[in-house]
């Protein structure tokens, strides 16, 4: 009897502990990957570099081995890595997209091209050399058509289709093995004063002149990507509105700046003046050098350099076409993903351990009412990880540090979170997580997060 009387109480707590799990709903639906088609791109990259290295001469081998290595590295970090986006709906819609670019240009068909998705914040598209394309979810978010994606794709394969890369690589290859270059650094080596003032002059020089032959190449591939482009029936315009946006990215915002007394006061812990007022420099903030970056200085950082030059090359050819379409593959999925790839580029922020990037996102989310499940725990979440990052004297590896190329409301969080202590941060997200405790009743994982929250409050 009692043996029965135990086996029906198992059944009875199994099936409440079934329902209440039943009950939990998750924050959000991410992306799932194509794990298989991933282990194929890589592959495939693999195969291509071993035919490359393979088919080197024996003049500067091990010079360019090191340099194709090195590339081959980067190719397969991506391919291996949850940064690149594999997700079936995703990526055949890109394909779908490559599809209209490469069946209008029958010299493209011959490439061997791997395009994908990245979830990588920064806003920008590029050729790793090759055959691996990418479209970083921080470009995508701030694309207004899928024309603009079709150029910025053109593009990229156009600085492939003409070589850029590899004829960048020989190019700097045979500079440091040339004489001139040998002798300079022989020279400087025996000098006794400024010879590291003289080997940074000399390392500027290479630098301006790469960085000169990237503009050049720039400009070449705008020409042969408007020429792609044409063939495809999208609108060309297409390039003048991107080349505008791409112009200033870097300052640009999807959502209205991040107000820290507006996300952190509460009634039983209101927001606290001094973590966040200016202080001297050798407290650690920029101190009164807060200015904002001169236009030189922006120029000199901007992800996309001269894109306003660079239209200014293309205008006379551009009105010359015949207006196409802005969509010809699908306008409400290319919407949608402008949409998720903010959350996509914001968890791979997480699982990058840049925390204060993370928690950035997912307050301007949060303050913005959007993805509000989703924000509320992970901001409880990246708190609960910089006490424990703090208390470990880890938090220097998972944190930023203030920097004048940041945006201001980023860099008052970024100070914010450096004054904290250890205990302020532990109150502060013990008082946040009170806050949203009802609301956020039933969702997977906020509960755990308010535990632990609790725990270090205490």
């Amino acid at each position: 009897m009692e043996t029965v009387k135990k086996g029906f109480l198992l059944i009875f707590f199994s099936a409440i502990n079934s329902i209440i799990f039943a009950q939990l709903k998750p924050v959000y639906q991410f992306q799932q990957d194509d794990s298989l088609l991933k282990k194929n791109y890589y592959e495939e990259a693999m195969v291509q570099q071993k035919e490359l290295i393979s088919s080197l001469s024996k003049e500067y081998r091990e010079d360019y081995k090191k340099i194709y290595d090195y590339r081959f590295k980067e190719v397969s970090g991506l391919l291996k890595s949850s940064r690149a986006v594999t997700a079936p709906e995703v990526h055949q819609y890109l394909q779908e997209v490559l599809k209209k670019i490469t069946d209008a240009n029958d010299e493209l068909k011959p490439l061997k091209v791997r395009l994908i998705f990245s979830r990588d914040w920064w806003p920008n598209a590029y050729s790793m050399g090759e055959g691996t394309l990418v479209v970083n979810a921080g470009l995508m978010i701030f694309l207004d058509n899928e024309a603009e994606l079709v150029f910025a794709i053109c593009h990229e394969l156009s600085h492939y289709y003409l070589g850029h890369s590899n004829k960048a690589i020989k190019k700097n290859v045979e500079l440091v093995n040339s004489e001139e270059f040998k002798k300079e650094i022989k020279r400087l080596s025996k000098q006794e004063y400024q010879v590291g003032r003289q080997l940074d002059k000399l390392v500027k020089n290479l630098a301006f002149g790469s960085r000169q032959h990237s503009r050049d190449n720039e400009a070449e591939a705008d020409r042969q990507a408007f020429v792609f482009m044409k063939k495809t029936g999208y609108d060309c315009n297409a390039i003048k509105t991107c080349l505008q946006m791409l112009d200033k990215v870097d300052d640009s915002l999807l959502y209205k700046p991040l107000e820290l007394e507006q996300v952190f006061s509460f009634a039983e812990y209101p927001f606290k003046k001094k973590w966040i007022q200016k202080e001297s420099v050798i407290f650690g903030e920029m101190g009164d050098d807060e200015s904002p970056l001169t236009k030189k200085e922006k120029d000199s950082l901007r992800t996309h350099p001269d894109c306003e030059k660079r239209f200014f090359l293309l205008q006379d050819s551009l009105l010359k076409t015949d207006s196409g379409k802005v969509f010809l593959v699908n306008e409400q999925l290319f919407k949608k993903l402008k949409k998720e790839f903010f959350v996509e580029m914001t968890e791979q922020e997480y699982r990058d351990e840049n925390l204060t990037r993370n928690l950035y996102y997912n307050l301007l989310m949060l303050q913005n009412n959007e993805n509000i499940p989703l924000a509320i725990y992970s901001v409880a979440r990246a708190l609960n990880l910089i006490y424990e990052s703090q208390k470990d004297h880890r938090a220097g590896l998972m944190t930023e540090k203030e920097s004048r190329s940041y945006p201001a409301d980023y860099n008052l969080l970024l100070r914010m979170i450096d004054r904290l202590k250890l205990e302020e941060i532990a109150d502060l997200n013990y008082y946040f997580c009170k806050q949203y405790q009802l609301q956020m009743e039933g969702y997977k994982g906020f509960d755990e997060e308010m535990k632990i929250a609790r725990r270090n409050k205490k």
